[in-house]
C-alpha cells in the first residue's frame, strides 16, 4: 500500500479515526431521540394549556441545570475521564424520559413534565462541557476544524430527522395497529416518541462504551477556588472568545423563534404536528448542507467577517420568516437561517477549543455551554414570554432586528473578531497571546 492510499481523502480527515466515526454516531442517534422528543413535549404542553408562555417554560426549565451546575461540569470534565462523564450524563436523560414516558400514561399536568425537562438539563449541563472537550482527542490537531464542521453537520442532520420523525410518530395510530388494545392507547401521542427516544439512549450508552480513547484526568492541580473558576478567567481576559460567546447569547436570545414554532404551525401556517417537524427541520437542512459544503472547502481566510456575515443573514432571515403567512416561504426563510447559523457555529467551535488550553477546555466549553444554554433554552422563554405579549409574529420580527442590530455592535465592540483569519491553533493561540500580552 501506497503513503497516499493512508492519506484520508481531502474534506473526510475526521473520519480516518475509528472513535470519531463511533462517538459521532452515538451522539446522531442522541440528538435523533432528543430532538423527535423535543417536538412531542411542545406539543404535549401545549395541547394542555394552549398558552404560549408554557412553551417558554419548557426551554427555561431546560436551561436552568446549566446555570446551578456551572461551576462543577466544567471542573469534573477537567478531573475525571470525559467518556466516563458521558456515560453518566446519559444515564440521567434516560431515567428522565422514563419519567416522560410515565408521566404521559399517567396523564398528568405540565409541572412534572417540567420537572422531567429539569433532569434532563442536569445531564446536558455535565455532558455538554464533556462531550465538547473529548473531540480534540479523537482526532489529529490538524483535523479538529474538519471534526467540528462534520460534528456540525451531522447532530443537524439529526436535527433535520429528529423533528420530522418526532410529528410522524405522533400522529401514528398505535391503539389501531395494535387492534384497540386499550392499554395500548396511552402511548399514541407523546408517549410513542418518548418510547423512540429510550431506545435511541439506550443506544448511545452501548455505543459509548465502546469507544476506546482514555483522555484520563487534564487537569493535575489540586481543587481550590481560583482552578475551579479558572475557566471564567481564561474567558474574561480573551476578548477574542468573550466577544465570540456572548455574540451567539444575545442573537439567539432575541433571534431564535423554535420555541413559538407550534404556534407557527398550528395558528399561522394550519399545518399541524407534520408541519410543525418540517419547520423544525428545516433550518437543521440549511446547516447540514452548509456544513458539508464548509467540509469539503473549507474556510481558509477570514473567518471573523465571515462569521459576522452569517450573524447578520441569520437575522435577516429570521424577519422573513416572522412576516411570512406561506409555508413554502417559511420553511425558505428558516433554511437560510440555519445555513448561516452552520458558520457561526463552525467558526465559534473551533476558536473556543484551539484557542484554549487542553487541561483547562473543559472549564471553558462549560463556560461556552452555559451562554449556548442561555442563548437556546433562556431564548425560548423569552421567546415565548414576548409572544404572550405582542404575539408570535411581532415578537419574531423583532428579534431578528435584534440579532441583526448585535452583529452590528459586537463588529465595533470586539475588532478582535473581525481580526481572525485562519482557523488553526498556531494562529488562534498567537492572536490570544498577543492581545493578552496587549492587556498586561
Amino acid at each position: 500500500m501506497s503513503a497516499s492510499d493512508n492519506t484520508p481523502r481531502r474534506g473526510f480527515e475526521a473520519f480516518a479515526s475509528r472513535d470519531f466515526c463511533i462517538y459521532q454516531l452515538a451522539r446522531c442517534i442522541a440528538v435523533l431521540g432528543q430532538e423527535a422528543q423535543s417536538v412531542a413535549v411542545a406539543w404535549h404542553i401545549y395541547s394542555i394549556t394552549h398558552r404560549p408562555l408554557d412553551l417558554g417554560y419548557t426551554g427555561l426549565a431546560i436551561f436552568l441545570p446549566s446555570l446551578l451546575f456551572l461551576v462543577p461540569s466544567g471542573h469534573i470534565a477537567d478531573r475525571f475521564d470525559r467518556r466516563r462523564v458521558l456515560l453518566c450524563t446519559y444515564s440521567i436523560q434516560f431515567l428522565s424520559s422514563l419519567l416522560l414516558l410515565w408521566l404521559a400514561h399517567s396523564n398528568a399536568g405540565v409541572w412534572p413534565i417540567y420537572g422531567a425537562l429539569f433532569l434532563i438539563g442536569t445531564g446536558r449541563a455535565f455532558g455538554g462541557p464533556a462531550g465538547t472537550s473529548l473531540i480534540p482527542h479523537l482526532v489529529p490537531e490538524q483535523y479538529f476544524v474538519n471534526a467540528v464542521t462534520w460534528g456540525g453537520a451531522i447532530f443537524q442532520f439529526a436535527n433535520v430527522t429528529g423533528p420530522a420523525l418526532g410529528g410522524i410518530l405522533f400522529t401514528i395510530p398505535v391503539g389501531l395497529l395494535l387492534g384497540h388494545l386499550t392499554s395500548a392507547q396511552w402511548l399514541e401521542g407523546a408517549g410513542i416518541v418518548y418510547l423512540f427516544n429510550l431506545a435511541a439512549l439506550l443506544w448511545t450508552l452501548v455505543m459509548l462504551t465502546m469507544l476506546r480513547v482514555r483522555p484520563g484526568r487534564m487537569e493535575k492541580r489540586a481543587a481550590s477556588l481560583r482552578v475551579v473558576l479558572a475557566g471564567f478567567e481564561y474567558v474574561s481576559r480573551t476578548r477574542m472568545l468573550l466577544g465570540s460567546i456572548s455574540l451567539d447569547l444575545f442573537v439567539m436570545l432575541l433571534g431564535g423563534a423554535v420555541a413559538l414554532m407550534p404556534i407557527f404551525a398550528h395558528e399561522i401556517l394550519h399545518a399541524g404536528p407534520r408541519g410543525l417537524g418540517l419547520l423544525r427541520a428545516a433550518p437543521a437542512a440549511g446547516s447540514v448542507l452548509m456544513s458539508v459544503l464548509l467540509a469539503r472547502f473549507p474556510m481558509k481566510r477570514h473567518a471573523g467577517r465571515r462569521l459576522f456575515l452569517a450573524v447578520s443573514i441569520f437575522g435577516a432571515a429570521t424577519v422573513a420568516f416572522g412576516f411570512s403567512h406561506w409555508m413554502w416561504l417559511s420553511l425558505v426563510a428558516l433554511f437560510v437561517s440555519g445555513a448561516a447559523d452552520a458558520v457561526s457555529v463552525i467558526v465559534r467551535g473551533s476558536l473556543v477549543q484551539l484557542a484554549t488550553p487542553p487541561e483547562m477546555r473543559g472549564r471553558v466549553s462549560s463556560v461556552n455551554s452555559l451562554f449556548i444554554g442561555a442563548s437556546n433554552e433562556l431564548g425560548s422563554f423569552e421567546s415565548g414570554l414576548t409572544a404572550q405579549w405582542w404575539g408570535a409574529i411581532p415578537a419574531t420580527i423583532l428579534g431578528g432586528v435584534g440579532a441583526l442590530a448585535v452583529a452590528g455592535l459586537w463588529s465595533v465592540f470586539f475588532p478582535e473578531m473581525r481580526n481572525i483569519d485562519e482557523l488553526n491553533a498556531t494562529a488562534l493561540r498567537k492572536l490570544v497571546k498577543e492581545e493578552q500580552n496587549q492587556v498586561a
